[in-house]
This record gives structure tokens, sequence and C-alpha cells, in this order.
């Protein structure tokens, strides 16, 4: 796997992504590399049987995943790799390389990454221009949700491969280590995800700070390349002592997070397809998301929603869901059964899976073949996040 920040997952929904298929897939046996960027994982050797790869990056907003994926695509094409698997749109514009030297390419697009509201006219430029190699370049294309897959069939008359993302059965952790911050003596609701302003942060302070209530906001996140709009949110934050913001947690801090939360919020303007929101469905939460499209696909009807940017109606819900814990509980209760219906990490694989194998075996769309008659081929896998 080439050009993700890196695995083990510390931050981010792609890599995320990229490590759940990664490990399965080596469980599955499979020969499959991660490259890793320097400054995200110190991780050498292997990792669950994942041979990682650490090339360095210029670490900046527009060079850092750019320039990644261009040294480990350069050190791919010696590696004689059968596939290599690009995630995002920018690095598709390398997806036609790795075929000069026989490998197939796959592209998975997992957002309209040019709509994001950190990206500046040019660099917005040259992501919406990249949807073309996205779907030129490559053997395939995949897409993480029917949304994207709408798009490009509208848009370009193509059929992609919808592939979602998935989560883990929650794990309950009591409160140990978050215990310091008094999540042990008061309600709190959660969010997950980077701050950034596509997932609506500032939507979700401003609403919460219209409520008159004791329960406590959780922000676990940071900055992706986004410093003005973080401290634009403290300003919101405006030194409410209710509001906690822990920058990223991941491992049993995020599963303590996970475990004890009384709502999650999902406030999102832009998503491909959330991790975080499957996550919370995963651990059995009560959700309240905005009705995008890409949430709504997630969530179906077992959550509460809200109009998104709606600030009044989010803190009017919010309010609600804190006043009435049954409805709460009725609301987790449906969650966690239509997490267990639709998005297994294991099906994810199997169908990714399917995609490469069907490629090796030369043939444009999966067959699903019998597990007896595939071959193991080396895959690695490239994309570019933040």
């Amino acid at each position: 796997m080439i050009g993700q920040k890196g695995i083990p997952a510390t931050y981010g929904g792609v890599e995320r992504h990229v490590e759940e298929i990664a490990v399965r897939l080596v469980e599955r046996g499979h020969e499959v590399d991660v490259y890793s960027r320097l400054y995200y994982s110190h991780q050498r050797g292997l990792y669950r049987g994942v041979r990682i790869r650490r090339l360095p990056s210029l670490n900046t907003k527009h060079f850092d995943a750019i320039t990644h994926c261009a040294l480990s695509t350069g050190d791919s094409l010696w590696r004689n790799y059968d596939i290599v698997h690009y995630h995002a749109l920018g690095p598709s514009v390398f997806a036609g390389l790795p075929r000069l030297v026989g490998s197939k390419t796959v592209v998975t697009v997992h957002g309209l990454d040019w709509e994001r509201g950190k990206w500046g006219r040019l660099a917005a430029w040259f992501l919406r221009s990249c949807e073309i190699p996205a779907i030129r370049f490559p053997d395939r294309t995949i897409v993480v949700s029917k949304t994207l897959n709408e798009y490009f069939a509208r848009k370009y008359g193509i059929d992609t491969a919808m592939i979602p993302n998935g989560a883990n059965p929650g794990t309950f952790r009591p409160l140990n280590k978050l215990k310091k911050y008094g999540l042990d003596q008061h309600r709190y609701i959660l969010f997950v995800g980077r701050l950034v302003p596509e997932k609506g942060c500032h939507h979700l302070l401003e609403a919460f700070r219209k409520l008159d209530t004791d329960a406590r906001l959780v922000m676990a996140g940071g900055s992706s390349f986004s410093d003005g709009y973080v401290e634009s949110l403290e300003k919101i934050r405006g030194g409410d002592e209710r509001i906690i913001m822990l920058g990223y947690v991941y491992g049993d801090v995020l599963d303590e997070l996970w475990s004890n939360a009384y709502l999650v919020v999902q406030p999102s303007v832009l998503e491909g397809l959330s991790i975080s929101l499957i996550e919370a469905i995963s651990h059995g939460k009560c959700v309240l998301a905005s009705d995008i499209p890409e949430n709504m696909e997630v969530i179906s009807d077992c959550a509460v929603t809200f109009p998104a940017r709606d600030v009044d109606d989010l803190s009017e819900k919010m309010g609600r869901l804190l006043a009435h814990p049954r409805e709460v509980a009725e609301v987790a209760h449906r969650c966690r059964l239509h997490a267990e219906h639709h998005y297994s990490w294991s099906r994810i694989v199997d169908a990714t899976e399917a995609v490469y194998l069907d490629l090796i075996g030369g043939r444009r769309h999966p067959v699903g073949l019998p597990r007896s008659a595939r071959a193991k081929p080396r895959l690695t896998v490239v994309n570019k996040t933040g």
C-alpha cells in the first residue's frame, strides 16, 4: 500500500480503510505492502503481517500527499506488484505508470476532494481535473458511496464499482483515562473527525452553546492543514468549560469515548462515506446526523437527522435527545442492528478482493471466482489524504 499517511492508523478515514483491508488481505494469504509517510508512522518492518515501506514527503498542505505518492509510485515500479491501488482523486494522475511495467491499477474515490473547504482555487481546480484520470487511467475505478456512483455515471457515463467503508463491532471500555476530564460525572455528546470546514464543526459548537445543560461536548480530532479553522473554532468555543477539545485520539482512549458517549453528532456538510459515522452506529450509539446524501446512505432511517447547516434545528434536536433518554436508547438499538447488517469489513474485503482477482484474470468486471481457483497476488495500494 503506497501513499496513505501510514499504518497503524492514528487518524484519517482513508488510513483506517486501508489498514482494515490490508490486514484482512494478508490473513487471506496475499502479500501486501504499505508505503507510509515518515512523520505519520514510525512503524517499520511488519505490522500484523503487512510490510511497511517508509518514504519521505514534502510535509506541506499542497505537496505532502502528491510528493509521497510520486516517490512511492516510482519505488513500486521496481517491485513487480500485480496490483497498484490508488485512493482519492489526486493520486490517480499516477495510475497509468504501473501499467507500463505490467501491473494492474485500481483507483478508489473516497469523495469529491475539490469540494473540501481547505483548498484554494488552484488546488481545487487540480483535484477536480483529476476526475478524468481517476476513470481513464486505472483498469478499474471504485467509489465508496451510491452518491459517487451516480455522480460518475451521470457526468461521465462510467460504471464504477461501489464498495463502501466498514467498521468493526464496538468494543466496550469503561471510563479510565478520560476520568480526568470529568466525563464519568457528566453525560457527553461526541464528535469524532478532522477539524476541517466540511465537517461542520462550527455549526456543532454554535448549536451546543445555545443549550442550557450541564452535559459536555467532546471534540475528538485535530487540524488537517486547517490551523486557521481550528483557531476559529476556539473563538466560537469562547472559554466554555463544557466543551472539551481533545485533539486526535486513538486506540483505547477512542474506544472509551465511543463506549461511554450519550449521543454522537455528525454535522458534516460534505462527506465521501464517513467511517466515523459507521463506527458510531457500530458502537450502538444514538446518532444525530446532518441530512446530506452521503450520511443518509449510511444511516437510512435508523438515526435522527437535521437539515445540514441548520444550527437552530441541530440545537433543538440535541436538547430534545438530552431530555429523553428513552428515545436515545431506542435510536441506539436501531443503529447497532443497522450496522451489523450493512457494514462488515469482511464483506468489503470480499468485494475488493474480487476486483483484484478479476483484473489479474484478465476480465474487466468481477465474476466471483471460487476461492480455490484464486491466485494470491502481491498488492500495493496508493492513496492520498489531507
